[in-house]
């Protein structure tokens, strides 16, 4: 027989599965929190190590997306080391419509490079502080080396070796040392190089006039400066919010003191993201998805 004057609680979810995803449940309650206190809807990208962007991307941020109305101010959690800058293009492209008239925040609590950066440059604004980094957009492509193994190289360094040894077998023919190197640099791989440098350049031109530039700006100059690789020596070298605000390059960044109580919730919401995620994960959350998806390639 039913006790007088009990009820029993009506949870939707058992306690069993609660539990199980009580990780993810807090990550999505600090995320109303954050949205509380900021008054637009979050989205999160969030990579671990050994992810880079690709086509699979585009079904998670469909997903994260599904209940972010148009024409509403958004801000987008973004860290990765950088991927396909077509894919990025097209991912960016996805948010910007969909925010449409709105405002467009990237906050990068960590790092966003290479074609991450070209993703802030579609944003209105990129949010920054003392740990956030950007990175150079010169396009990296895979290279053999001796060994016969494929490794990562800029192609803005294959385009000044041939440019260096033409000059100097110009200069002087008999040069022999330059004779070899440039017998060693493949003319179809020249232009290939040259062909992924527009591209990363046209990009990030479309992307500024689309998104951090859309009232006015530097945009011609700015990708220029961003695979300046004179001025940026190292793919994986440090973009800080200061170098990102000079006038040179000259986006729009807004910094948070680390101990200012927003961004204390953005990191926090970032460290327990990182925490979730394995090496070769992703991570899309938003308020009503969470989706972590393997996503390194072999």
């Amino acid at each position: 027989m039913a006790e007088v004057g009990v009820t029993e609680p009506n949870f939707a979810k058992t306690p069993l599965f609660q539990a199980t995803h009580s990780a993810r449940y807090g990550r999505q309650d600090l995320i109303k929190r954050i949205q509380k206190a900021t008054g637009r809807r979050l989205v999160c990208y969030v990579s671990g190590d050994g992810c880079r962007i690709d086509r699979d991307d585009t079904v998670g941020f469909v997903d994260i997306l599904h209940h972010v109305p148009n024409n509403e101010n958004l801000d987008l959690l973004l860290h990765t080391s950088g991927g396909d800058v077509d894919v990025a293009e097209k991912l960016i492209s996805i948010v910007r419509r969909r925010v449409g008239t709105a405002e467009l925040q990237i906050v990068v609590p960590d790092y966003a490079k290479s074609a991450g950066t070209l993703m802030v440059l579609g944003a209105d604004r990129v949010l920054m502080s003392d740990t956030s980094e950007l990175g150079p957009i010169d396009p990296q492509i895979l290279f053999p080396d001796s060994t016969g193994h494929y490794v990562w190289r800029s192609v803005q360094n294959y385009l000044d070796a041939y440019d260096e040894h033409s000059a100097i077998l110009k200069g002087d023919p008999a040069n022999a040392v330059s004779r070899v190197m440039l017998g060693k640099l493949d003319p179809t791989t020249v232009k290939w190089c040259q062909a992924v440098k527009d591209r990363a350049r046209h990009a990030a031109e479309n992307l500024l006039k689309r998104g951090m530039f859309r009232n006015g700006g530097p945009w011609t100059m700015t990708p220029i400066e961003l695979l300046d690789t004179s001025r940026w020596q190292s793919h994986s070298q440090m973009i800080s919010w200061e170098d990102a605000q000079d006038p040179r390059i000259g986006l729009r960044v807004e910094y948070l003191d680390p101990r200012s109580a927003n961004w204390q919730l953005f990191w926090r919401l970032y460290c327990l993201q990182r925490l979730a995620i394995k090496d070769g994960q992703k991570l899309y959350e938003s308020e009503h998805a969470s989706l972590p998806i393997d996503g390194r390639r072999s």
